[in-house]
């Protein structure tokens, strides 16, 4: 091989990373909003430039070639050197307009965020949002968002990250639901009940059980691990479930139980690049972000 990684077109490491990560020219079109034959086009430029072939072409897709392995690390560097380059720069624009992108959970997206994001619009319409409403974690150093609201703390390094509060949870169920079930008056009744959980995600499991109730997937009749579908699965009568104080308080349809029990707690953080926090439309936001945050997670108790 006499040509070097270092002399080829960006955008054709770019094709070669995404074809990587996801096994197939379709699929890197899809990620990179390309389309498929001109993946295929750069992927051969690609090979052509550098005199070998980075792919064994299988019927399920393509794979790494013994190459493409050795080279990928150098590709990665590349890309990681780029996405610094881009956040540098992006970092130094000083006009408080623009387009600010800001990704959270989708029930975060769907209950928590519009009436602040509504304000923000209002104090500065020179400002664009876009909101990521995905359960999925967005790579904040790849630029996928500006800012995002986690219910967890960030460790990614680079990253300046704000505490902003707990969101508090209750259980509660439809009053359909509990007109035809009962009530539960005992917290230990509720397990008597049907309960609407997660599937694949344990994380309220752990939680409940270092509460010291003994809980296993089983214990959930009806799991769903997308929020935003869960909830429905709550209000439509499954059974009990849990969710956000303020999001019960505001459906008639749902009654809160046991409100003196202290359930548990999500933690609210706000994350972002800190290349790009010093962009005076970025910190703006962000700002106006933290303040409608911490308001809105002050005025939610039972």
């Amino acid at each position: 091989m006499d040509k070097s990684l270092t002399h080829a077109d960006w955008s054709l490491i770019q094709s070669f990373l995404a074809v990587t990560e996801t096994g197939s020219l379709s699929g890197a079109a899809r990620q990179l909003n390309r389309s498929q034959p001109t993946l295929g086009r750069q992927i051969h430029a690609l090979e052509e430039e550098l005199g070998v072939s980075l792919f064994d072409r299988h019927a399920r897709g393509l794979k790494l070639s013994e190459v493409g392995t050795q080279l990928l690390p150098m590709a990665q560097q590349m890309h990681s050197a780029m996405t610094s380059f881009s956040l540098a720069a992006a970092g130094q624009a000083q006009q408080l307009e623009g387009s600010v992108r800001i990704t959270a959970s989708v029930f975060a997206s769907h209950h928590l965020l519009p009436p602040i994001l509504a304000q923000i619009r209002a104090q500065e319409p020179a400002i664009q949002l876009e909101l990521v409403a995905t359960d999925a974690t967005e790579n904040l150093l790849y630029r996928e968002a500006d800012i995002a609201v986690r219910m967890y703390r960030p460790e990614q390094v680079d990253l300046i990250s704000r505490y902003l509060g707990d969101v508090q949870l209750c259980f509660c169920a439809a009053r359909s639901y509990l007109d035809r079930a009962g009530r539960p008056e005992q917290p230990d009744e509720m397990f008597d009940h049907d309960l609407v959980g997660f599937d694949a995600n344990e994380q309220m499991i752990t939680k409940m059980r270092a509460r010291g109730w003994p809980v296993s997937k089983d214990s959930f009749s009806t799991r769903c691990d997308l929020q935003s579908a869960y909830w429905q699965l709550v209000r439509a009568g499954c059974g009990i479930g849990f969710t956000q104080v303020q999001v019960a308080k505001a459906d008639p349809d749902i009654e809160i139980i046991l409100p003196n029990l202290d359930v548990l707690a999500l933690p609210v953080w706000l994350a972002a690049p800190q290349a790009m926090r010093q962009t005076p439309r970025i910190r703006r936001v962000w700002d106006l972000l933290a303040d409608g945050l911490k308001a809105s997670l002050q005025s939610s108790p039972v």
